[in-house]
């Protein structure tokens, strides 16, 4: 059964993303493969496999929160440098000169 998958996929090249991570279509190639590769007399168990969506669908959402949570850090440390050109460029105000006393 394995060779026969395999086989399936013999020329095939997982995304990458970073070094050998795995993404979203290449989970769903092969849950497909393994889904058409199955014994209809003993089939995946349903929890087993739900739980691997899940699993799958939370990392998404991890994922997805890193790539907001970093865009929002690029765009803060944007503004923040963006604050000290101002105020670098302001220069400081005229003190009055002081009066004699008598």
């Amino acid at each position: 059964m394995v060779d026969s998958i395999g086989s399936q996929y013999q020329n095939y090249t997982p995304t990458q993303l970073k070094g050998q991570q795995l993404g979203q279509s290449d989970f769903l190639r092969l849950m497909t493969a393994q889904l058409s590769s199955q014994d209809p007399f003993n089939p995946v168990d349903n929890q087993e496999m739900v739980a691997q969506m899940a699993q799958f669908s939370s990392l998404a959402g991890v994922s997805e929160t890193n790539t907001v949570l970093k865009s929002i850090s690029e765009q803060l440390a944007a503004q923040t440098a963006l604050l000290k050109d101002i105020k670098a460029g302001q220069t400081p105000p005229a003190t009055p000169p002081a009066t004699p006393t008598t």
